[in-house]
């Protein structure tokens, strides 16, 4: 058995995107939109004391959560830059998800404490000078669509740019098609959890001008003091959202679920398409950051294979895995007889925490 692995997928490493990315542009963004940020947000706090305003006082409020949260983002991204060591062998990477993971329950907490204040209010709502509210409130709307314009544009500079290459000519066409239906996916910028949940701050901040514009306008309009207070209550409902869906993810990462945008089974056909391999399993496919996933696995294969050629199998099978926005991946080669094979009755994904132990470590598993 001398199979060859295909050269084409070897060569396709330089046509896949760049894992992980750069985030000094991350960076610029946010240093520019927490100064940006903290500036106005004492400008607001003091305007809200002064009107009586509490959707002025919550979005203050919520502005020094955005401040914090683009400080402790940039102090991630700076956190994450440090090399791996023998302690933390993936890096500091991980770090932005606990940023990430933060910032979304804060988005919580103050969601909750803006109901609870907007309920007082309705009971009894204050008189509020509904003029100076409006345009503090415009202002406010202002200085965060230009915030989260920079942001948003930081992060399509970033990612946004085609990874598109030509292809050989001695491709052969089975082989063209398979990497042409992965185009659209390779191409797609991978989200960062950590922008994200900042970059959510930020739109929930707008919100909250938004609503304090509304507010007031209602209110000089109608004289419908209750609006300041229901102008609130629609905000901290929109600000809960967003924040269990950060926290939600975070925590999906955290718990090494499958990345989204990668399904298990398309990950176990582009390996077995490879004539060299029989069988695919212990598979597991997790995130150590946004945009930075990792594979281990067990390929079986014919018995007689020799050692370098494995090593050519695992180098082509790690091609074919950057095409599906896998970046590292640990590929065990193994025959049919071997122990794990049975152990795992050729499950797909296997249950570590069931396998016998010998010494403190999984039998078979030499990553």
């Amino acid at each position: 058995m001398t199979k060859s692995p295909t050269p084409n997928l070897t060569d396709s490493l330089k046509n896949t995107p760049e894992l992980p990315a750069d985030t000094k542009g991350y960076q610029k963004t946010l240093l520019i939109s927490f100064i940006i940020i903290a500036g106005y947000m004492v400008i607001e706090a003091v305007g809200g004391w002064l009107t009586g305003s509490l959707a002025l006082l919550s979005d203050a409020g919520h502005m020094l959560s955005d401040a914090i949260a683009l400080g402790a983002t940039l102090l991630a991204f700076k956190i994450g830059e440090k090399a791996a060591t023998r302690q933390k062998t993936y890096g500091y990477k991980r770090f932005e998800i606990l940023v990430a993971g933060a910032n979304g329950a804060t988005l919580i907490i103050i969601a909750l404490m803006i109901m609870v204040e907007a309920v007082k209010r309705f009971n009894s709502p204050p008189e509020i000078a509904t003029q100076g509210m409006l345009i503090i409130a415009f202002i406010g709307m202002l200085v965060n669509i230009l915030v989260a314009w920079l942001m948003h544009r930081s992060s399509n500079d970033d990612h946004g740019h085609s990874h598109s290459h030509d292809h050989n000519d001695n491709h052969d066409h089975s082989h063209d098609d398979h990497d042409h239906s992965h185009d659209k996916s390779t191409t797609k910028k991978p989200v960062n959890l950590n922008m994200q949940s900042a970059y959510l701050h930020v739109l929930s901040d707008l919100l909250g001008s938004v609503a304090a514009i509304i507010a007031a306008l209602l209110m000089m309009a109608f004289g419908w003091i209750w609006a300041d207070a229901a102008a609130s209550v629609i905000v901290a409902v929109l600000i809960l959202i967003s924040g269990y869906r950060v926290v939600r993810d975070a925590a999906h990462i955290l718990m090494e679920g499958t990345p989204k945008g990668i399904q298990l089974a398309d990950v176990e056909a582009q390996l077995l398409n490879h004539p060299d391999v029989d069988a695919v399993h212990d598979l597991h496919v997790w995130s150590i950051t946004s945009g930075l996933h990792a594979l281990s696995c067990h390929v079986v294969v014919d018995g007689d294979m020799r050692i370098h050629e494995a090593s050519a199998l695992i180098r082509d099978l790690e091609a074919r895995l950057q095409t599906l926005n896998i970046g590292h991946a640990t590929i065990q080669v193994e025959n049919a007889q071997h122990s794990q094979t049975a152990a795992c009755s050729d499950g797909l994904v296997c249950d570590i925490a069931s396998r016998p132990v010998e010494g403190g470590a999984h039998i078979g598993h030499s990553h």
